[in-house]
């Protein structure tokens, strides 16, 4: 998923390449990039068969890891610019008086705005509703010790505050970059992939422009030709053209430049529901040219890299423990009842459900906006700023994760867009991602959307659904029957209300 974050917002949206040979004696794995880097792990057969598993035992593959390396993002003028707005908060004057801030959700959001803030002189309380951080990327463990995810998360060379932010910590080498590439399915034919591959060699906008032109499974020429004419008051006018679409839909905006239908039924579908979750009919075309325009822009924007395991641990731990190393505390489980306010309508504290009060001398809510809309006193309701918040809604979304029996070969050590009603995104996780490496079998993340009509359903009716679409995208290995692969569990992670819709103005 991919999935954009807003205080909100850091975002998230990964490149391995696997080769496979049978190999029945052993199984090599070895990684670049990382502390494994050019070390080759054997790992004999008798130990790769999972227990839980034993009687799907088969052979495990051959199969060799290496990491793509990073790009380089750290001369891009948003990366220089993001860098040294952030490091402004570690070389300014420690203030003569730090302040307690108080911040609702420990989202990256919330984990970022203590760091910052920390990294000031100043001391952060972070509190957390649930018992993990994250936020939406909050993961966890099941029984059997296999992570389950809020969604599928995919971090672009575009995010620059995100890539400083990793650098900061001392883990760009838990990023895992994939081939440049875009990978759509082609429902008209079954089993079948089209790809948009950017050239190395060329800069931004033609590496883009190249990767476009050379695809002529998805589009037809008059149909490039028209798109990209379209494309051009948005590439000409900068940020203020873009802002100022926001009124119109994507399938409004496209229709008004002129680019056929054809064109957003075939690209843009797959686009909004990866940004947003949601259909182009829907979407402010706002959402779509700010993408867009960072990915015309700087040759690695388009980039995409898997973190290497699981957020909370990979992730958000570095984050906290960096928050409380310089004095700021990170509270899981306190969840927020009441914003008490003082006689002139300023915050007084927070009290949590726990009956415990929580006072500071500033105060930050960095949580989904519908958290938000449920907890604003009366008296604030009335304002011009919160009145906006009305315009803004929750997207449920639903993260499935099905383990088959066997490897499925129908894949790629990628992000692939499913082009399917009900999918957006998916990935074999057991290929992308280190830690759930398995040369068995397959664990496939798929994010379902829109969810709207589905998320009051069973977890029964949605795998069941997710498998007649799976049954496409791979007719010689899944049959939604489970004639062929078949499933060892899943699970399903609903939330009901994700990212807020950009919708327009």
């Amino acid at each position: 998923m991919s999935t954009i974050y807003g205080s909100s917002a850091m975002a998230s949206i990964s490149s391995l390449n696997l080769s496979c040979v049978d190999n029945k004696a052993a199984a090599g794995l070895g990684f670049r990039g990382s502390e494994s880097m050019g070390n080759s792990l054997k790992l004999h057969s008798v130990n790769l068969a999972a227990t839980r598993y034993r009687h799907h035992y088969s052979a495990p593959l051959k199969v060799v890891c290496v990491d793509y390396p990073r790009p380089d993002l750290d001369s891009t003028a948003n990366f220089l610019e993001a860098a040294y707005f952030s490091a402004s908060f570690r070389s300014s004057p420690p203030p003569p008086k730090p302040l307690k801030v108080v911040i609702a959700g420990a989202g990256l959001a919330g984990l970022a705005t203590a760091k910052y803030l920390a990294d000031a002189g100043h001391k952060p309380i972070l509190l957390e509703a649930r018992d993990v951080l994250g936020g939406k990327v909050a993961a966890w463990k099941d029984d059997d010790g296999d992570w389950y995810e809020t969604g599928l998360h995919i971090f672009f060379g575009a995010y620059p505050n995100v890539q400083n932010l990793f650098g900061e910590l001392g883990i760009n080498d838990r990023l895992q970059w994939k081939e440049h590439s875009m990978i759509f399915a082609m429902p008209n034919k079954p089993g079948e992939f089209s790809r948009f591959d950017f050239p190395e060699v060329l800069p931004a906008p033609l590496n883009g422009i190249l990767a476009i032109l050379k695809n002529n499974e998805m589009l037809t020429w008059p149909e490039k030709i028209k798109f990209a004419i379209g494309l051009l008051p948005a590439m000409l006018g900068g940020q203020a053209y873009v802002e100022a679409q926001d009124g119109l839909t994507v399938q409004d905006w496209m229709r008004k430049q002129g680019v056929p239908d054809r064109v957003t039924n075939e690209v843009f579908i797959a686009m909004s529901k990866a940004l947003n979750f949601i259909n182009p009919d829907e979407l402010s075309m706002q959402c779509i040219l700010i993408a867009l325009n960072r990915f015309l822009q700087e040759k690695h924007g388009s980039k995409m890299a898997f973190l290497d395991g699981n957020p909370p641990e990979r992730l958000c731990k570095p984050m906290a423990d960096h928050i409380e190393s310089l004095g700021g505390e990170v509270r899981t489980n306190s969840r927020i009842k009441k914003i008490e306010l003082n006689n002139d309508g300023t915050v007084k504290s927070f009290l949590l459900t726990n009956g415990n009060v929580i006072e500071g001398d500033a105060y930050v809510f960095a949580t989904p906006v519908d958290i938000l809309k449920l907890l604003l006193p009366d008296n604030w309701k009335e304002m011009p700023y919160f009145t906006k918040l009305e315009k803004l809604v929750g997207v449920p979304v639903i993260n499935v994760h099905i383990w088959f029996d066997r490897k499925l070969k129908n894949v790629s050590d990628h992000l692939l867009f499913s082009r399917s009603p009900l999918l957006s995104v998916y990935a074999d996780m057991s290929v992308t991602c280190k830690e759930y490496y398995d040369p068995n079998k397959s664990m496939l993340e798929l994010v379902f959307a829109p969810a709207e009509e589905w998320i009051t359903r069973s977890d029964s009716e949605i795998i069941d659904a997710t498998m007649n679409e799976l049954a496409k995208l791979f007719p010689d290995e899944i049959s939604a029957d489970q004639s062929k692969a078949k499933i060892l569990k899943y699970h399903v992670v609903k939330t009901p209300r994700f990212d807020p819709v950009d919708c327009p103005s």
